[in-house]
């Protein structure tokens, strides 16, 4: 965007007037931007942190009532606050699995409940079965990486 024009006035304590106070809408829109960028990054932060609460509240419903609950965050929301992965297990062999979900060919703002009927055992698709996998919990990282440190 070209710069606005101020056409210079004729005298000399006007030049002196309109320098002065462009000279401070220069300084406000500094202060200004300074305080917008304080802002959004308060306010980044207090999203995560709600999406964070959001994921512990689901799993604590999770774990209280055994079935998966409606409304959970999306998984959006889960990456967001430090749940970038779902524990699921098959239905059938009790074969326990984490699911990415940022690789997920899912939009991400499909909530975690509505995962529930999409993912499917691994293993048990090899032996010709499809059986549905049950929603345990969030978890920040894969079981594989908690045994390994």
């Amino acid at each position: 965007m070209a710069p606005k024009h101020h056409p210079t006035p004729l005298s000399g304590g006007d030049r002196k007037a309109l320098g002065k106070e462009l000279g401070k809408a220069r300084a406000m829109t500094t202060i200004l931007a300074e305080q917008s960028t304080a802002a959004r990054a308060k306010g980044e932060a207090l999203i995560e942190q709600a999406d964070r609460l959001l994921c512990e509240s689901w799993n604590e419903r999770m774990w209280a009532n055994g079935e998966p609950i409606d409304p959970s965050p999306a998984i959006d929301q889960a990456i967001n606050g430090g749940y970038p992965w779902l524990e699921i297990q098959c239905s059938r062999c009790k074969t326990r699995r984490d699911v990415d979900l940022a690789a997920l060919p899912h939009a991400s703002t499909t909530f975690v409940h509505d995962l529930a009927g999409r993912l499917r055992c691994n293993k048990c698709a090899k032996a010709g079965r499809r059986p549905v996998a049950t929603l345990l919990q969030l978890v920040r990282r894969p079981r594989s990486a908690v045994s390994e440190t």
